[in-house]
């Protein structure tokens, strides 16, 4: 199906106002406190930012790497094999070295040499 570039233009902006809705959407519920607010709530809004802080992130990502990782598992083991190993090699330089930016960049290099020797 053919869209003309009104309802791609339609479809950019919409997508555009989700994300930033989404990007705003934290500001605007976890605002600054009004004068009349209690600071009992404050504290229990601060306990539960703090809690939201340290479990979201990880949890995002371990759904986000099993996710990845089911479907080329699933379908044919040739093909989940990069996937496999560039996700073990992720993980043990991040318990090595505990610097996500190095721990991925060498994950991703060995998946993109794995995928291009294996499949």
């Amino acid at each position: 199906m053919k869209t003309g570039i009104n309802e791609a233009l339609l479809i950019t902006f919409v997508m555009g106002a989700v994300i930033f809705f989404c990007r705003v959407f934290p500001f605007l519920f976890f605002g600054k406190e009004k004068d009349g607010e209690a600071k009992e709530a404050s504290g229990r809004q601060k306990a539960f930012l703090g809690f939201v802080e340290k479990t979201v992130p990880p949890a995002a990502m371990t759904v986000l790497a099993f996710n990845s990782m089911t479907g080329p598992v699933k379908g044919n083991l040739r093909e989940g094999i990069p996937i496999l190993a560039a996700s073990v090699l992720t993980a043990l330089i991040h318990l090595w070295r505990r610097n996500p930016l190095i721990s991925i960049f060498c994950g991703t290099a060995l998946y993109m040499i794995l995928e291009r020797i294996i499949i």
